[in-house]
């Protein structure tokens, strides 16, 4: 269940780019659903750290402004792949 893990990774570039590469274990929910209130998000505890990552950040930092405005306090923008891996 999502609310039980302490660190979650999402990946908001869209499935496309997803595919390609992306973070092991990271959930992908694109920034255009989380604009939205996609349903995978509400399962969320606003005590989990997330990080968000994309590309170049742009959209992530995005996410990152939305997640603060429900209330989530531990987000980081991980800007993007290779910053999220290093992270780890």
């Amino acid at each position: 269940m999502i609310a039980s893990v302490n660190k979650i990774i999402i990946d908001v570039r869209e499935p496309a780019e997803y595919t390609t590469s992306h973070v092991d274990d990271a959930l992908n929910v694109p920034l255009s659903k989380i604009m939205h209130g996609d349903t995978a998000l509400q399962g969320l505890s606003k005590d989990n750290e997330i990080i968000l990552y994309c590309n170049s950040g742009s959209r992530s930092s995005l996410a990152k402004n939305i997640f603060e405005n429900f209330g989530f306090s531990k987000v980081t923008n991980g800007i993007n792949q290779q910053s999220v891996e290093q992270l780890n």
